[in-house]
């Protein structure tokens, strides 16, 4: 069994709590690792030696450190397949969304290859008599970053490489289920050039976030994962004066309007609905169709591509749809769920309840479910249940499939399909959630525009990636520059007004 590490001023370095988390294979069930979790002597450590590289980081060059990015992402490709197989061996997704992963990531290290661009300041000339003013961004210094299971390739990397090419350090907390890509990022970063000390990776549980909190010399903290440990790291890390963005939970509807081209939405929800076992934080969970014929319709179209799901280990090939979710908690959790909606009323129309596969009956494998006629006071509607389980909830008419999104709690993203672009462009005005798709069912923004959802989604004024990214990791500086051509006598006691 491996025993994984820290990764600490370029060396792997192990554990001292004598503390470890269980490191699963999803497919089997069997422990394959265990995960070292840190002191809080382990993080202040590590924070230490960020805080003594981050200085000479950040007086090089933006272009420089852009060409850090450069080799970094040629280091991706050349290893694609390798952190995929990785990826897949601990979380259980299979090897092309493993890749996907990967190259979501790698989208947003391509952003950041523009950093000179986007550190750029404002210059004003002859503001006054004399005076030039102008601004700059600079790094904050030491920020950390706090990663859920089911991203562990692309959100460290929306993370920390903005931050980095920013002239930051940072201290990377990845998720101790599956720990081994965050310390592979690591070392690659490196072998493009980055010098040590500037990206740390500490494994931990609640005793390594709260000493991240707690800290001042982190400066910044992002997070992604639930919405009551978002609301927490929130509500500490602004308490303790550090600049927080924190993503929590969500319930993303797809409103499927009469005149929808109903196959192309059926596929859509089966992809975006059962895609990484429905372990997605954009995952459409809520299909909403409008009028009695449109949900028929629907539903038929829906219940053979749902059953004809394949559902295996990613060592299976390519044609597995999707694998097992992350642990035997996570299933207990969505099974439980189901039976709620169940016992709530709603009608399981595709049933994956005890759903075996052969071989791997250990493993962590939940069957592909289908709800239809949900009302929006159960269970299943109201929580995010983070499994291969879509839920079909009616609507009379479009003003009534709108408001339930309108008034869920979460706002992370929602899609519509129709073919009418007056219905679409109401939709997208009139929605209070953050990312939304027109005939697109999972809208996540490409790298050069900024992830973040509404209401209990996100917590804070900075959204991910994108020119937000540069914003979130700097801080301006405004100078205002006087250069005399003679000596004025005297002194000036007043403030200074334009004339």
């Amino acid at each position: 069994m491996q025993e994984l590490t820290h990764y600490v001023n370029g060396v792997h370095i192990k554990g001292t709590s004598n503390r470890f988390g269980d490191v699963l294979n999803p497919a089997t069930g069997e422990v394959q690792g265990k995960c070292p979790l840190s002191t809080t002597a382990e993080v202040e450590t590590a924070i230490e030696i960020a805080a003594a590289a981050q200085p000479a980081w950040a007086s090089v060059n933006p272009q420089r450190r852009s060409r850090v990015m450069m080799k970094f992402v040629d280091l991706l490709n050349r290893d694609m397949q390798k952190l995929a197989e990785v990826l897949s061996r601990e979380h259980g997704k299979t090897l092309p969304d493993a890749a996907g992963d990967v190259q979501r990531g790698l989208e947003v290290v391509e952003f950041c290859m523009g950093a000179p661009h986007h550190l750029k300041g404002e210059f004003t000339d002859s503001a006054g008599p004399g005076i030039d003013m102008y601004s700059m961004k600079q790094p904050l210094g030491v920020c950390a970053g706090i990663t859920p299971f089911n991203f562990p390739a692309m959100i460290p990397m929306w993370m920390f490489a903005p931050a980095i090419v920013c002239g930051n350090a940072f201290i990377l907390k990845p998720s101790e289920r599956n720990p081994s890509v965050p310390l592979m990022l690591a070392e690659l970063l490196e072998e493009a050039g980055l010098p040590k000390g500037i990206l740390q990776v500490i494994n931990g549980d609640k005793e390594a976030v709260d000493a991240i909190l707690h800290n001042q010399t982190v400066q910044s903290v992002s997070f992604v994962g639930s919405t009551p440990i978002a609301e927490y790291i929130y509500a500490t890390g602004c308490a303790n004066g550090k600049r927080v963005q924190c993503f929590g939970g969500a319930k993303n509807h797809m409103i499927i309007m009469p005149d929808a081209d109903l196959d192309q939405a059926a596929d859509a929800l089966v992809g975006s609905g059962y895609g990484a076992a429905g372990e997605r934080c954009m995952a459409i969970s809520v299909a909403v169709p409008v009028g009695d014929e449109t949900a028929d319709k629907l539903i038929e179209k829906l219940i053979p591509r749902v059953e004809a799901l394949k559902i295996g280990p990613y060592t299976s090939g390519d044609d597995v749809d999707f694998g097992p979710v992350i642990t035997a908690a996570s299933k207990a959790n969505i099974e439980n769920l189901v039976q709620t909606g169940i016992d709530q009323g709603a009608s399981l129309v595709v049933d994956g309840r005890g759903f075996k596969l052969q071989g791997y009956e250990d493993g962590f494998f939940v069957g592909a479910h289908l709800f239809d006629n949900v009302t929006t006071d159960m269970d299943i509607y109201k929580k995010e249940i983070f499994g291969p389980v879509l839920s079909t909830v009616r609507a009379k008419t479009y003003e009534e499939a709108i408001q339930m999104a309108i008034d869920h709690e979460y706002g992370n993203g929602t899609s519509i399909f129709t073919r009418d672009g007056d219905t679409a462009r109401d939709f997208s005005n009139r929605i209070n959630i953050g990312m939304v798709g027109v005939n697109v069912p999972i809208p996540v923004p490409l790298a050069y525009h900024t992830f973040g959802g509404w209401k209990k989604s996100m917590f804070g004024d900075l959204n991910q990636h994108g020119p937000d990214a540069f914003k979130f990791f700097t801080r301006t500086k405004t100078i205002t520059s006087r250069w005399p051509s003679g000596i004025k006598e005297g002194g000036e006691f007043s403030i200074p007004v334009m004339e």
